[in-house]
Order: structure tokens, then sequence, then C-alpha cells
């Protein structure tokens, strides 16, 4: 053993001692492993930095991108609502259709891909179904280890093992030919979640879970009494403010003395949705607040009908697909202290109305108000200019209009882009037309230019952690290559197998190939374990088919660690795990796998081939 694999082994040893005791954030422990890799002069600079520049990054930082423009369309919060009309409170049918649904798009985009997509819509349904989220995370990442071996293209290591099984002269693996090993251990991993998840998952709240702001608009207009003493009047031909536009209609209501009457916005004929640059014409309507008696008079004096309409209505002509609300918080020393305001008043910048006024919690009414610090002021427009005033340093928001835009109003504008965008990625990445590193940031940048997603969120949806973590692991198995110290395991284990039984080889690779998956991903372990599990095969007679598939059931088994999978880091925060999490759900599945691997396999491929 030479010093530069005890010096690997070292190294693996303490990383995953300080995975396991969580006090270091897990990013810094990889990227301080790669540092000592490089340090010590078993990787070269160029080697030890390869991982930040491998197309698995940025994949799965597309990936991130595109899962953002689901959740930001509200496609991922339309998804969840179908899966809680199905499932109900039911926490078994929820998690047998969501291990469902993240295998079957595993087996078409790959387990990462999948998990991205799914996992915002796990986040939404677990809080409004105030389930934890470790409850439902783990199991999404596990299905999603299943998925990949339903058909070819569900993990990059059946094409590795297809293309090797052609190297030693053997037909490639079928599109379908993993199917039928696929199929049980997704029901067997299934199963064994629903039977022993309550006991195995642990009761975990995450600190990025958000808020559950589904009814975020009805809480508002309740809290704010926006629909009291409120009416729509419809513009007639014979009214006399037709033609008006909203700043010549408040000041002829000034002149006109209607001091118990406050102009809030004007609804256009036809549309469900308010604006307030709009000249008045026949059939809109002024949406107005005041005593019924004033109003009904106002009406009756300019040709204005009063209009009957449900406060589901009214709440759907404010908030909406383009527009919203949004409350914010003068914090002290803001330069709006001092100022003078009242409901229905325009920002500053024209795009914005104010629809309500709080102090202490309190409505402060319809009249004037001079802003303090701590007061509270309810706006409405579009989402974009929501957006924008909220970064503005005078105000505190509340709740992010993105995030309540998400949650409160599914399938917006750019839900139809959104899921076009996905099925081409899904397409491209079944077919192998381009490298799926193309596909995913051709799908990143499409979201972008089609203005599905934002290119500042698009940065905040990113996971960097998750990123430099990955790419701080991938020259560790580089490190176990190049010293031998992968090798040297596999031949340990080989030479105990000896001439036992064909089972006794099928089990020896399963637990290489599985311990090694433990640490680094399915990719570099199998590259590291073709080579063994092909002359160990040859050497006791058996067929290198039979071998491979085995390989690839114990390379999709990474339950033990978070460190080798994508599906596993993607989960752990909005799980809330911590890294000891991970083996006891992880363990008896392991055991499952390990049972399909060394007993079905060859039942199916036979030892003879």
């Amino acid at each position: 053993m030479t010093p530069h694999i005890l010096i690997t082994f070292a190294i693996i040893a303490t990383m995953v001692l300080l995975f396991i005791s969580n006090r270091v954030p897990v990013a810094v422990v990889a990227l301080s492993a790669t540092l000592v890799l490089y340090a010590t002069g078993i990787l070269e600079l160029s080697e030890a930095l390869a991982g930040f520049g491998d197309t698995t990054i940025l994949f799965i930082a597309s990936l991130f991108v595109v899962s953002a423009s689901l959740d930001s369309s509200g496609v991922t919060t339309w998804t969840g609502q179908v899966l809680i009309r199905y499932a109900g409170e039911s926490r078994t049918r929820l998690l047998v259709l969501s291990m469902l649904l993240v295998a079957f798009l595993t087996a078409l985009i790959g387990s990462g891909g999948a998990v991205a997509a799914l996992l915002p819509v796990l986040v939404i349904v677990s809080v409004r179904l105030k389930r934890p989220p470790a409850q439902l995370m783990m199991p999404l990442a596990f299905a999603s280890y299943s998925g990949s071996m339903l058909v070819l293209t569900g993990s990059l290591v059946n094409v590795l093992l297809s293309d090797a099984a052609s190297d030693v002269g053997l037909a490639p693996f079928g599109f379908f030919e993993m199917t039928v090993i696929g199929v049980p251990l997704l029901a067997g991993t299934v199963a064994i979640v629903i039977l022993f998840g309550d006991m195995l998952l642990p009761v975990r709240t995450s600190r990025e879970m958000p808020e559950d702001l589904s009814h975020h608009s009805r809480m508002l207009t309740e809290q704010y009494k926006l629909f009291d003493q409120v009416y729509q009047l419809e513009i007639t031909a014979a009214s006399p403010y037709r033609g008006t536009l909203q700043a010549v209609l408040e000041s002829r209501l000034e002149r006109e003395n209607h001091p118990e009457l406050s102009f809030i916005a004007i609804r256009p004929r036809r549309q469900n949705s308010i604006s307030w640059q709009h000249s008045l014409v026949e059939g809109d309507r002024l949406i107005m607040r005041g005593e019924q008696a004033a109003m009904d008079a106002f009406a009756e004096q300019h040709g204005l009908t009063p209009c009957q309409e449900t406060i589901g209505k009214m709440r759907e002509a404010l908030f909406n697909d383009s527009h919203g609300f949004s409350e914010v918080v003068l914090p002290p020393r803001s330069r709006l202290i001092g100022e003078t305001v009242f409901p229905g008043m325009v920002t500053e910048s024209g795009d914005l109305i104010i629809l309500g006024v709080q102090r202490g919690g309190e409505n402060l009414g319809p009249g004037e108000t001079v802003l303090a610090a701590g007061d509270t002021l309810l706006l409405q427009g579009r989402w974009e200019a929501l957006e924008e005033y909220g970064r503005d340093p005078n105000v505190l928001v509340v709740a992010a209009p993105d995030m309540i835009r998400s949650q409160a109003r599914p399938l917006g504008t750019g839900s139809m882009r959104a899921i076009v965008i996905l099925a081409v990625m899904v397409t491209l990445l079944a077919t192998g037309v381009v490298p799926r590193v193309v596909a995913g940031l051709a799908a990143a940048c499409a979201v972008i230019l089609l203005r599905v997603l934002k290119i500042e969120r698009a940065y905040r949806a990113i996971n960097w952690n998750v990123l430099i973590m990955v790419a701080s692991l991938i020259p560790l198995s580089t490190a176990m290559y190049k010293t031998g110290a992968a090798y040297l395991i596999a031949d340990t284990l080989v030479a105990i197998v000896g001439n036992a039984s064909p089972y006794a080889l099928l089990a020896g690779l399963f637990l290489l190939t599985a311990l090694i998956g433990q640490l680094i991903s399915s990719t570099a372990t199998t590259l590291i374990v073709i080579p063994i599990a092909i002359a160990s095969a040859e050497a006791v007679g058996v067929s290198p088919r039979t071998a491979l598939v085995t390989v690839a059931v114990a390379a999709a088994a990474s339950f033990l660690t978070p460190i080798a999978a994508s599906a596993s880091l993607m989960v752990q925060g909005p799980g809330g795990y911590r890294f000891g999490d991970f083996w006891r759900m992880g363990l008896p599945l392991l055991l499952w796998f390990f049972l399909v691997g060394t007993f079905l396999v060859p039942m199916l491929w036979p030892f003879a081939g």
C-alpha cells in the first residue's frame, strides 16, 4: 500500500466523519478535501479543479433554473394541487403518487432532472398539508434511483454498462431491457418507504421551508377590509366621465365635493384586471369605496350603473396572473416617513396603487395619513412593478411577490412556455440527440429569453452549495483511480470471493460497487468497477452481462450518504436532513437492492449467458 493510497483513505475517512458531525458546512469540507489532494501531490492542479469545469456541474445548474421556471410560472403549484386532490390527507397515497411520478420522469431525464422538477412541488405540498418535509423529500430521491433502472436512458451508468457489454462482444442493452429489473426495484422501494418510513424518516422542518401563501390574497383583503363598502359603477353612454383619465377623474371628484367617496381603480370593460392609465369608455367600471347611500346618489347623478358582483370576482380583478398584492413596512429612517398618503393614491412611479394603510395592526381609514416608522402599506399593481418596488431600501417586504405569485396564482402567463420548454428538454434527453448538458443549458437559456424567468431569479434559484460540493467531490474519484486505492479494495474483495459460487461473486461485486458508490458518483464508481466485473466474471465462468447488470443495480443504491448522488444533495436542504439521517432509511433499501442484484438478476440474465 503506497503512501498516496494511505493519504487518500485518510482524506475520505476524515471527510465522512466531518459530514457526520455536521459541524462544518459540507461544501467547505468537500472543497478542503480537494485542496488537500492537491497539496499532498496526489492530484495536479488541473485535476483538482477539473470538477468545476465538468459538464455535470453545468447540467445540474441548468436544472435548477428550469425547475425555478416551473415554480415561478405556477406549474409546480398546479401539480401540487393535483397531487393534493388525488392524495387528499392520505400519507400513503401522497408518497405513492410522488414516488411513481419521479420514477417515471427519471426514466426520461435522469434522477437529477426529475428531482429538480418535482422538489418544489413537494415543498408546496408539505407546506399546504402541514407535513414535515423530511417525510417526503428523501423518498422522492430514493424513488428516482429506482426509476433510473426502468429504461436504458434512466442513468448514464446504464449507457456505460451497455458500451462495456459491446466492448467484450456482447449485444448492447436494449432500451427496455432493464425494465424487468427496474419495476421490482421500484415496487420494493415504494413498499419499504410506506411500511417503515414513519419509523425511519426524521420528523423535522427545514429552515428553507417557505411560508404557505396559497390564501394570501384572501387574508390581505380581509385584514385590510378592502371590500367593505366597495362598489363597482359602470360607465354608460350618458355618463359625463366618458373619455376621462384617472387623474382628471380624481380632480373632478374633489371639485364636486364628494369627501365620503374615494376612488380605487378603473376596471376596463371585458377585462378581469384593473388600470389607472386608461381613458374611460362605455362599459368600463369605476371601483370606489364609500357609503351606499352616497354611492347611489353619485351613480344617479353621473350616469353610472351600480354592478352587483361577488367579492371573489372583485378580488380576481385585483389579484390575477398579471396583477397582485404586496405588503411593505416602513423601517426607521425611511425617506417615506412624513409623506402623506391615502387609499387609492398612485405611487410616485405611477405603477402601483395604495389600497390600505395600517398602524399597529389597525386600519387608518380612507382619509389622508402622514406615514410613520412601522406603518404598513398594502400595494397593488403588476407583479413586475411590485418586485421592483420591493427592492427599494426605504421599505421592507413582508412576503416576496414572486413567492406569492408562484404559490397563489398557479398556471400564470408563462406556464405554457415553461411546459413546452420542459417537454423539449425531456425529448432531447430521452433521444440523446444532443449531449445532456446542451439540452439543459438550452432549456435554461430559453426560460430566460422567453421571459418565463428573470435572470435575477435564475441566479437565486441555483443552489451554489450543491454545485460546489459536487464539483469538489469529482476529483476524489480521480484520486481513487490514480492512486490505485479503488483497485486495491476491488482486488481484495475478489480475492476473498475466490472460487466460491457465482452468487458469491455477484454479492461481492454488489458490495464493492455499493461501498464505493456511497462516497463517489455512480458514474465514477461504474468506471472503476467495470473492468473488475468483467475480469472476475470471466475468471469464474459467469456471463459478463449478468455481472454488469448486478453492477447497475448496485450503482443505483446510493442510499447511505447524501454525497454521492445529486438527487440526495438536492433534497438535503429542503428536507432539513443531517448526514446521519440517510443510512436509517437507506439501509433496508440497500438490502432490497442487494437481494434483487444478487438473486433475481441471474434468474433474468442466467450465469451461462
